[in-house]
């Protein structure tokens, strides 16, 4: 059986909302600093949708919202994420869909951005979890994996996106993306009753300076 999508949602836009200064003042190293913004008020808008439309398939909606309504170069993209996992829910009703979700989720953003593994993008973190995911593993083993491939990223010089204009500045500091994309596998582990501890214990120490 798969974890309760719409609890998923729902524990996502929670964590997104603890991880707001931080995912903000990472974006202002390395982009316009809206992508805090843009993951708060999209998961926001889901949830508000999931409540007036409590029948639809809830990974559905969330890739309407994020897709048709949400701005930034991170909306669309985590748009397609859902939209995957939205058709693989479809597929195989009251299975484990993730693995083929995130698989699937993971090869549109890749031919949608052109991102590899080391780009420094959420790539690196969709990996792992992919890989995870694709070798059994559960919700906690998942998340572990993507956290520390996002975390894995303060290591890396952007080579995508806007990030790759700012050179060494945002080394050091994970990539936005990243981690706000690990933030769902998380925010699924915590919805299983399996997260691996507590969300600001996977958060930078402290945010980077503005």
């Amino acid at each position: 059986m798969t974890t309760d999508p719409s609890l998923v949602l729902r524990t996502y836009a929670d964590a997104a909302h603890t991880a707001y200064e931080t995912l903000t003042a990472l974006d202002q190293l390395s982009g316009d600093g809206d992508f805090g913004d843009n993951l708060c008020e999209g998961l926001d808008r889901v949830t508000g949708a999931l409540d007036t439309h409590p029948d639809e398939p809830p990974f559905a909606v969330a890739a309407a919202v994020f897709l048709d309504e949400v701005g930034g170069t991170s909306g669309p993209l985590i748009g397609l994420l859902f939209q995957e996992l939205a058709r693989a829910h479809a597929a195989a009703p009251g299975q484990d869909a993730w693995p083929t979700g995130i698989h699937e989720g993971l090869a549109a953003i890749q031919r949608v951005g052109e991102a590899e593994p080391g780009d420094r993008t959420m790539v690196d973190a969709l990996v792992p979890a992919r890989d995870a995911l694709r070798s059994g593993a559960g919700t906690r083993e998942t998340a572990q994996a993507a956290l520390e491939g996002a975390r894995s990223t303060a290591a890396l010089r952007a080579r995508r996106g806007r990030a790759s204009y700012v050179g060494e500045r945002a080394v050091g500091h994970p990539d936005p993306g990243a981690l706000g994309v690990a933030l769902l596998f998380w925010s699924r582990a915590r919805a299983d009753g399996q997260a691996p501890g507590e969300l600001t214990d996977h958060l930078p120490a402290e945010a980077p300076p503005n």
